[in-house]
């Protein structure tokens, strides 16, 4: 989000008449008369910072209000990656050797499809091309975890 206002506000320092026409716009679709959104407008682009929230809300739908909590987004990645990181080994609980190595790469991959399937949630875009770009992404680390193993192992080794 933050990205995005630094963006608009390049925008608005470059092409800030491209950027009075935009606002005039958004007034005029919510029936403001043509005179009057251009006069909004123009008394907009003369106080940068009151410009830059305006289209920030109307062209981007996003407001410092909506940046979200720094510790939820913290507290909320740990609890996931811990959870995630859980996941493999599950079956190690209930066999051992091969059996719970094979049984962890299939429950891993499995997820991976299922959390990027879910992710479609928010995203909107297509759960099988969703799960199946997640389950890649899992299997390439793996894959480079696997080789790390490999490397680090035979020097230690």
């Amino acid at each position: 989000m933050q990205a995005e206002f630094r963006r608009e506000k390049r925008e608005l320092e470059v092409h800030p008449e491209e950027e009075e026409q935009e606002l005039a716009l958004f007034y005029q679709l919510k029936g403001v008369p043509e005179d009057e959104s251009k006069t909004l407008a123009k008394r907009l682009i003369a106080q940068p910072e009151a410009a830059l929230k305006t289209l920030g809300s109307e062209e981007l739908g996003l407001s410092e209000q909506s940046f979200p909590n720094p510790w939820i987004s913290a507290i909320s990645a740990t609890l996931s990656t811990a959870a995630g990181a859980f996941i493999p080994i599950i079956p190690f609980f209930f066999t051992h050797g091969y059996t719970a190595i094979i049984a962890s790469f299939v429950i891993s991959t499995l997820a991976h499809f299922v959390i990027g399937a879910a992710k479609t949630v928010v995203t909107g875009l297509s759960p099988w091309k969703s799960g199946t770009e997640m389950t890649l992404i899992g299997l390439g680390e793996a894959l480079i975890t696997y080789l790390l193993g490999l490397a680090f192992g035979s020097i230690v080794g």
